[in-house]
């Protein structure tokens, strides 16, 4: 059993794993460092688990299909004055096999068992399987 858990994450905006990685570098010059970060309302009570060795699996339009590792927690305090949790991301993309997901709201734990498999690298190009097709093969095993 891993000693890490992962966060499951909608990404709102963005239909394909492209639109995540221009989106992020056009977004560089807001972060202090240049490095990634995704703000959220909610500080994750599973931090020390988050931050040994888990990623951010992100969502589009319903099939999880890409994954970014998570360096770390930082508050940060927005301009309305509301204090948020910003999760510090690897900038390297990591592309996964496609697995169906529901929408749903904020983010979610997700176990390193139920995490899909990072795609190998000669096939980080390939686009995903249609949703059926995809949960049809998860049923029967062969995500």
């Amino acid at each position: 059993m891993a000693d890490f858990v992962n966060l499951l994450k909608l990404c709102v905006g963005a239909e394909k794993v492209e639109d995540l990685i221009d989106w992020q570098q056009s977004q560089r010059g807001r972060w202090p460092d240049g490095l990634p970060r995704h703000v959220t309302r909610m500080w994750p009570k599973r931090e020390t688990e988050i931050i040994s060795g888990g990623s951010l699996y992100w969502v589009f339009k319903g099939m999880i299909l890409a994954r970014q590792r998570i360096d770390g927690l930082e508050e940060v305090v927005g301009a309305d004055g509301i204090t948020r949790c910003a999760i510090l991301l690897d900038p390297e993309v990591i592309r996964t096999e496609g697995a169906p997901r529901r929408p749903f709201q904020g983010w979610r734990y997700l176990s390193a068992e139920e995490a899909p498999r990072d795609l190998p690298k000669g096939r980080a190009r390939e686009e995903a399987l249609p949703p059926a097709l995809a949960q049809a093969l998860a049923e029967i095993g062969l995500r």
